[in-house]
């Protein structure tokens, strides 16, 4: 049976969390992102979980790595400045392949920047925030109802991969009131895979697919985690071939199972005469420009990744070669817009329009129909 509660988006997403298992919030409050730490004090107790206000970001992310270690779904939540603070212990969980959330509620920057206004300014910095090479998988969805499903997938993913997720939001996203229609029959939770393993000869990071069969601290294995590389025994080892290897192997447990991960929406990509590309809350103007371009006789399609890294590279290659422009519309300076130039514009640079604007607004749809008759 269907239920339909009426939320905003941050109460959508810290529901959403408990309804995916989350027993450990760790957080700081940061504008816009303060309610998803509010309600999960309040609905986390009653789930048998557990809330607790750390003194700054630095200490709410290492304080939800910890959990996680212990066994339990663990999640922060903050914004552009907070999520910065987090990076370098956010590469320490890529290292060590431990699965939390962290979820980023996107305001204007840099800096204090806008606090209660969106922006689209923190997708680079979801995928290359902390410092070196590595994966990451980010979440963006653009409705209310999208929050509370993908929420849930964001938990899944990182369980069933040993792996941090970002689940990006905006200002307009967290703040914005919708239905949102659950149904049961339609969630499925990953839960973490019990390790059952002579103790003995026991390592945490022996693989299977590529995913470490890791143990949680306190059910009877002895292991070692380290932010250095490191061994199958969790020890450290700085070897060149130990580098190379542990490296490509984080590398392809993410890419091997694209299909899995990898989540897009698409409108009218079959037969249009330019394609639209946007993400997250500014994708929903864009969608309203395509019915208006519709009534002018202008066939526009609609890309738009929620899963938005890894990058669905494979995708937009396909539908750069359909069409003569791809016009990118973001609440930035184009970042989404320097990514797709490195996969459709071998032969064409100017293939990529940007529309930006940096108001802390949406981009209106007639602007951008007004930029679709301006260079079609």
């Amino acid at each position: 049976m269907e239920k339909v509660k009426f939320l905003e988006g941050n109460t959508a997403c810290a529901l959403g969390a408990v309804r995916a298992g989350l027993k450990f919030f760790g957080g700081y409050p940061i504008t816009p992102s303060s309610e998803v730490a509010e309600v999960c004090s309040e609905e986390l107790p009653k789930a048998g979980g557990r809330f607790i206000q750390m003194e700054d970001e630095i200490a709410s992310i290492a304080s939800i790595i910890g959990a996680s270690l212990a066994g339990s779904k663990a999640m922060t939540a903050t914004s552009g400045p907070g999520f910065s603070l987090m990076q370098e212990a956010l590469g320490m969980a890529v290292m060590g392949e431990v699965p939390i959330v962290i979820v980023s509620v996107m305001r204007g920057g840099p800096s204090t920047g806008h606090p209660t206004g969106p922006s689209q300014g923190d997708l680079m910095q979801a995928r290359w925030g902390t410092h070196g090479d590595h994966p990451i998988i980010a979440i963006y969805p653009e409705s209310v109802n999208e929050v509370y499903y993908e929420i849930i997938r964001a938990f899944n993913l990182a369980e069933k991969y040993r792996q941090p997720v970002v689940f990006l939001m905006d200002e307009v996203l967290g703040h914005m009131k919708e239905s949102v229609f659950i149904n049961e029959d339609k969630i499925e939770t990953v839960e973490r895979r019990k390790i059952e393993m002579d103790q003995k000869k026991y390592n945490p990071f022996l693989t299977e697919n590529d995913i470490p069969l890791t143990a949680n601290y306190g059910e009877g294995y002895r292991f070692h985690v380290t932010g250095l590389y490191h061994d199958e025994t969790g020890f450290p080892d700085v070897s060149s071939e130990n580098i190379q290897k542990t490296m490509d192997r984080m590398y392809r447990k993410i890419y091997n199972n694209m299909d899995d991960i990898s989540k897009n929406e698409e409108m009218n990509t079959e037969d249009m005469d330019i394609l639209l590309f946007s993400v997250g809350t500014q994708a929903r103007s864009a969608k309203m420009a395509i019915r208006m371009l519709k009534e002018e006789g202008i066939n526009a399609g609609l890309f738009r990744p929620i899963t938005l890294w890894p990058f669905p590279e494979e995708r937009i290659v396909e539908l750069g070669k359909k069409v003569s422009k791809i016009v990118a519309i973001e609440m930035n300076k184009g970042q989404m817009a320097d990514e797709l130039r490195k996969y459709v514009c071998e032969e064409d640079e100017k293939k990529i329009i940007p529309l930006n604007k940096l108001e802390s607004e949406l981009i209106p749809p007639q602007e951008i129909v007004d930029k679709v008759k301006e260079v079609l």
